[in-house]
């Protein structure tokens, strides 16, 4: 079974909005080789409404699309890790920024 969950805290820097920084999550990871793995999922974002996602990773980079932002209905993610934490790029209404992230896996 691939289905997992996770709970991660998040910090928006460089941002202007007030954003929501925890963040429980579902994914199923299917491994296709070492370093490169199939990702889906589901999680509640920043602004409060629930994203799903689909993507590939490569090693410590996820790469791919995500729904559930106001800005567009559909959205390319990239994000990387390292152990329990990661770094992806923001952005609003004219505005980049930086999310660094925590997560755990609770199952």
């Amino acid at each position: 079974m691939c289905l997992e969950l996770f709970l991660a805290a998040s910090i928006h820097m460089g941002l202007q909005g007030d954003y929501q920084n925890i963040h429980p999550h579902v994914q199923c990871e299917v491994e296709h080789s070492l370093l490169n793995s199939t990702i889906v999922g589901a999680y509640y974002n920043s602004e409060s409404k629930i994203s799903t996602y689909v993507g590939q990773k490569f090693g410590r980079v996820e790469v791919g699309l995500v729904t559930g932002y106001s800005s567009y209905s559909l959205l390319p993610f990239a994000r990387v890790k390292y152990r329990n934490w990661y770094i992806t790029p923001a952005y609003e209404k004219d505005n980049w920024g930086i999310v660094l992230g925590w997560e755990t896996k609770i199952f």
